[in-house]
Order: C-alpha cells, then sequence, then structure tokens
C-alpha cells in the first residue's frame, strides 16, 4: 500500500484502464439491501470519480431503509459520510490529481443561487444530498467502489487523518454549525439533549469551545458514560431524573444558557425549553419526528430564541484541523469496521438498536 491507500493493482488501474463495473450496496426495495454489481459512474467535465475507502453508516441511511423518511426511494446507493482517492478527475477540473486522498460534503450546492451566492450553502435552492431519492431527485452514495462528485465539493486529507476518520467530518460539521449558530460565552452552561452520534461531537464541539459547564442527557447510560468522557461535566439520565429540575439546581435556579437538542421528538425538545434561562437559546438539530408541539407561552414569555440547524456550512476545514490535532475525537465513536458486502447485515443490527453501537464503517 502506498500513502494514497491503493495497492499497486488499484494504482495500475487508474484512469481509463479501470475496469468499467463495480460493487455497490443497494436498497433495491424497501427492507432489502442487496451487494451487486452496477456500472461504473461517469464523470463529468467538472466531476471526479474517487475509489471509497470508508463510508460511514448515517442514522439517516438506517431510517431510510424501511421507507418512514420518504428520503431513500429504491432502487438507491445510499451513503454520503465518505472518503477515498481520486482516480479519474474530468477534463475542467483543477487542482486536483489521480491519487489524491479526499473527503467531500455531503450536499452538493449549485454556487450560483442567491443562499450560495451570500454563503448559505446548506440551503441551497438546487441542493442535492448524495445517498438521497426523493421526489426531486436520485442521487447515488458512496457504498459502492466508486462514486462521481463535483469537484467543488472535495477536501484534501491531512496525511495524518484516515480514510475511517475521514468518513467521520461529515457528522462532525453538522455539530460545528449547530455550535457556530448561537453566541456562547466563556462559562455559559449549555445543555445537549440527546447523546447519539451527533450529540457527542457537539458535547466535544462545545467543550473546545470554551464552553463552562456541559450537561448531557440521554436515556442510555452507556452513551451518558461515553459524553462524560469526552467532556460533559454532568450527565442526567431522562427517564429517572426531572430534567429541566435538575438543571436549575446545577445553575442557582437560572436555567441553561444554551440548549442543543439533538434527537427530534416531543419530550426531548420540551425539556430542551424547560430547561433554558430567559433568554436563552435553543438549537434545534434532530429531527427525527417531522412535527412537534412547542410550548409557546414558555418561548414568548421567557424571550427564547430558536435555531433551526440545517446541515454543515463550510465546516469542513475547521473539522478536518481539529481532527488532525486531536482536538476532536472521533475514533472512540466508530463502533465497528466491515466490508461494505457486509453492510446488510450491519445495517439490520443498527435498525434492531443493537446495544453498544455507535458508527459503523463500511470499506469496498
Amino acid at each position: 500500500m502506498g500513502r494514497d491507500g491503493l495497492s499497486h493493482s488499484e494504482r495500475h488501474h487508474l484512469g481509463n484502464l479501470r475496469k468499467m463495473s463495480m460493487k455497490a450496496l443497494v436498497l433495491k426495495e424497501y427492507n432489502n439491501l442487496i451487494f451487486e454489481d452496477l456500472p461504473e459512474p461517469k464523470a463529468g467535465p467538472y466531476d471526479v470519480i474517487i475509489k471509497v475507502k470508508a463510508c460511514g453508516i448515517c442514522g439517516s441511511d438506517v431510517h431510510g431503509v424501511d421507507g418512514s423518511t420518504g428520503r431513500r426511494k429504491p432502487p438507491i446507493i445510499m451513503g454520503h459520510e465518505a472518503a477515498g482517492v481520486i482516480v479519474e478527475a474530468g477534463s475542467n477540473v483543477q487542482g486536483w490529481s489521480n491519487g489524491d486522498r479526499v473527503t467531500f460534503d455531503s450536499t452538493i450546492y449549485c454556487g450560483v443561487c442567491d443562499f450560495c451566492c451570500r454563503g448559505d450553502i446548506n440551503l441551497c435552492n438546487n441542493r442535492r444530498v448524495l445517498g438521497v431519492s426523493c421526489n426531486d431527485y436520485r442521487q447515488n452514495g458512496a457504498f459502492a467502489e466508486f462514486v462521481v462528485v463535483p469537484h467543488h465539493i472535495l477536501y484534501r486529507l491531512p496525511d495524518t487523518v484516515s480514510f475511517e476518520q475521514g468518513a467521520m467530518v461529515e457528522a462532525l460539521s453538522i455539530a460545528l454549525h449547530a455550535v457556530s449558530l448561537p453566541s456562547i460565552s466563556l462559562n455559559d452552561t449549555a445543555l445537549v439533549v440527546g447523546t447519539g452520534m451527533i450529540g457527542l461531537l457537539i458535547v466535544q464541539a462545545l467543550r473546545a469551545s470554551g464552553c463552562g459547564s456541559i450537561i448531557a442527557v440521554d436515556m442510555a447510560q452507556d452513551r451518558l458514560e461515553l459524553a462524560r468522557s469526552l467532556g460533559a461535566d454532568v450527565c442526567l439520565k431522562a427517564d429517572t431524573r426531572n430534567v429541566p429540575e435538575e438543571v436549575k439546581k446545577l445553575t442557582s435556579g437560572r436555567g441553561a444558557d444554551i440548549a442543543f437538542e439533538a434527537v427530534g421528538v416531543q419530550p426531548s425538545v420540551e425539556s430542551a425549553v424547560e430547561s433554558l434561562t430567559k433568554g436563552g437559546s435553543l438549537v434545534l438539530v434532530g429531527n427525527l419526528s417531522p412535527r412537534v408541539e412547542l410550548p409557546l407561552v414558555t418561548i414568548v414569555t421567557r424571550q427564547l430564541i430558536l435555531y433551526g440547524s440545517c446541515a454543515s456550512c463550510g465546516e469542513y476545514p475547521a473539522c478536518l484541523d481539529m481532527i488532525a490535532r486531536g482536538a476532536i475525537d472521533v475514533d472512540a465513536l466508530i463502533s465497528a469496521t466491515a466490508r461494505l458486502s457486509e453492510g446488510a447485515s450491519w445495517f439490520d443490527r443498527l435498525y434492531r438498536k443493537e446495544a453498544g453501537l455507535m458508527k459503523v464503517i463500511l470499506q469496498p
């Protein structure tokens, strides 16, 4: 293996010498993932073809398997948290070469709409998300040997960042974007409701931001213990404690300055709202439920500030730097790495909420 992660035989097949078929994990119909041969994707003039080295299974992929989200309509190759090596660049691509180690944004943004021009690429009017198939578009993702992406969403992997760590950048970018939205002052008390993948990364991002006290909330004891090891000062088990009362006790009756809701269900949203101090900020990150009720009187009379946090918006370079420096520990969140051919069984284990599983990385 060279530093680019390619074997001698793989390097020999760069460019036009590659075989013209590939293995992919395809959602053929709901609840039916098949590992099969497909034609290789073709690169347009502004695209690159990437040989995928690692691709993480996102919670949105797991929820999409049964059709409940409406965002993974079969047939579709899912997967949007990936890293790999460029094996072909389109005729108009500049600054990138075969053999470059890269990761890429999960969102393909146009770069020319009003939102892109003002820097809000996550709100692009023409956005397409890798591995998503909905009413508006179908965009195959990275649970395959090769994936094609436009070169403007690429980011170079530092030499010290592995492909597996590169596959964690997308999730970290979501956490960093959420933390960037509210105004955080030194010594603020922050509440993180939900210590799944994004919640645990938010805990780490808050610790790196200089936040004072971090309170983590979940119903899973193992996840709370992991949250504590990654920077949470206090961990509250939501099914055994009255979270708003406990938060007020911990803050001399004031409440938290900021709350991050990383689940997206009615009880956890209400708990986050009721735990805030007057004038506090609530960042809504989770969206497991498409609709929840809000305690309007509390929000209005306590003058709370609400933020909706959508994907990420240019945080990838900061993510890569923080991983490379060891400021954020993503390795602690990787539960297993497995072959792409074994992907269906790992999806099933995640779908059944097997205890102890966090992030599973598939390797074509």
